[in-house]
């Protein structure tokens, strides 16, 4: 894959974190192109070199957040219940602005984040559903499913709405033990 030229990055950085911003002041739906390229103090012109919309720059936003998390997926299959999820408790702090905006501005973004968000932690547990152990015999797979990733992504929306009450490593922990049980 070719590198990307620097300048073509601070632009897209530029862009990315001027939407963010501007979600955390008014609704998605009412953010205008304008408003994006005054705010990253560009040309309304340059957005349209990179995105489509503004609807393609908040799409590649998210899709950049949940490949990240993607990419821990492929070792932490390997790892302890709660050591597994340290790494993402830390992601999820390190771009504690992306997440919080995310998770409390209205609008069709946001919506569409937690949607994703959602589709990810369930396609995540697919292949950790214990039918070994008898304890989820009689339990429909997309009920078990459903469960556990609406209750792990609602933990994050709780933890970043609610400041991160708990380190990392103690949310890890906790929601590597109750997934556990649960899974």
């Amino acid at each position: 894959m070719a590198k990307l030229d620097r300048r073509i990055q601070k632009t897209q950085e530029a862009l990315k974190n001027a939407v963010i911003e501007l979600m955390g002041e008014k609704d998605f739906d009412n953010i205008t192109i304008q408003d994006i390229a005054d705010r990253a103090n560009l040309n309304r012109g340059t957005i349209y070199l990179h995105y489509q919309d503004k609807y393609d720059l908040l799409d590649k936003l998210i899709e950049s957040h949940i490949n990240e998390i993607a990419e821990m997926d492929k070792w932490a299959c390997d790892e302890e219940w709660m050591d597994a999820f340290i790494p993402y408790f830390e992601y999820f702090k390190q771009n504690h602005l992306f997440f919080s905006t995310m998770l409390t501005s209205k609008g069709a973004g946001p919506s569409y984040f937690r949607t994703r968000l959602l589709a990810h932690c369930i396609a995540g547990f697919q292949c950790e559903i214990d039918r070994e152990s008898g304890k989820n015999n009689n339990l429909k797979d997309d009920v078990i499913l459903q469960f556990a990733g609406t209750a792990y992504a609602g933990v994050i929306e709780w933890w970043i709405i609610n400041g991160m009450p708990y380190p990392p490593e103690v949310m890890a922990k906790q929601v590597g033990a109750l997934l556990e049980r649960s899974l």
